[in-house]
């Protein structure tokens, strides 16, 4: 019933720097400047994605930079230290690489950013090959939509499928993202139904359903 989502293929960055396994620690650090981003993709011979170096990777080797760590540092950040010693993006890249497909939801990429908390997420196809890249600003442009467009998907794909037989248009308004509908339908039991699609319409920031049911028929009067 529910129209097609907005996928990441959709809002992803295309033009990808990324890096090879020998790539040296300083030629990343210059990328990362250069193309102004804050990870790099890390590529085999194949051209797959086998691993990520983040910003957080490279940082080791300046916090460490000043001396030998105490042994309780070297028990705490024992992870951080191997780091602070990798010279190559082989050594210092987190593997395997979190990916996402071109057709994933951007419901589903968000998800795995909040679960995993990360930023971005390297976009692969079916054989790991490297497609573009996908951030957490990428996956807000939603909300970037217009207003009457949003309301216009909701009548469509929500509100028309679902009360194909009302005495009246119900009325759907949607302002800064947020969607009302009001109006008078036979089953007030599909209410929480509206409401949950409503929601899942991209771009949609919160739902207002005022639905009601059928006007209440007069008692008879009295003979």
């Amino acid at each position: 019933m529910h129209g097609t989502p907005h996928i990441v293929n959709d809002v992803m960055t295309r033009t990808v720097v990324a890096v090879r396994r020998d790539t040296a620690f300083k030629d990343m650090v210059k990328a990362m400047q250069q193309w102004k981003v804050s990870a790099l993709p890390v590529l085999d011979d194949e051209e797959r994605v086998i691993g990520v170096v983040s910003e957080a990777d490279l940082l080791p080797k300046e916090a460490f930079h000043d001396g030998d760590p105490d042994r309780y540092s070297e028990l705490r950040r024992l992870s951080d230290l191997v780091k602070a010693g990798a010279v190559t993006a082989a050594e210092l890249m987190t593997a395997p690489a979190l990916t996402v497909h071109p057709e994933a939801t951007l419901a589903r990429a968000a998800r795995t950013m909040a679960q995993t908390r990360t930023k971005r997420l390297p976009v692969v196809d079916d054989q790991g090959l490297l497609k573009g890249i996908v951030s957490c600003s990428d996956l807000l442009k939603v909300f970037l939509r217009d207003d009457e467009d949003i309301a216009e998907e909701i009548r469509r794909e929500v509100v028309t499928p679902l009360f194909p037989e009302v005495a009246e248009p119900i009325r759907v308004e949607v302002c800064d993202g947020v969607a009302t509908l009001t109006g008078r339908i036979p089953d007030t039991s599909l209410v929480p139904v509206a409401t949950r699609l409503v929601r899942a319409v991209e771009g949609v920031v919160d739902v207002d359903c005022v639905l009601l049911g059928p006007p209440r028929r007069p008692d008879p009067e009295p003979f």
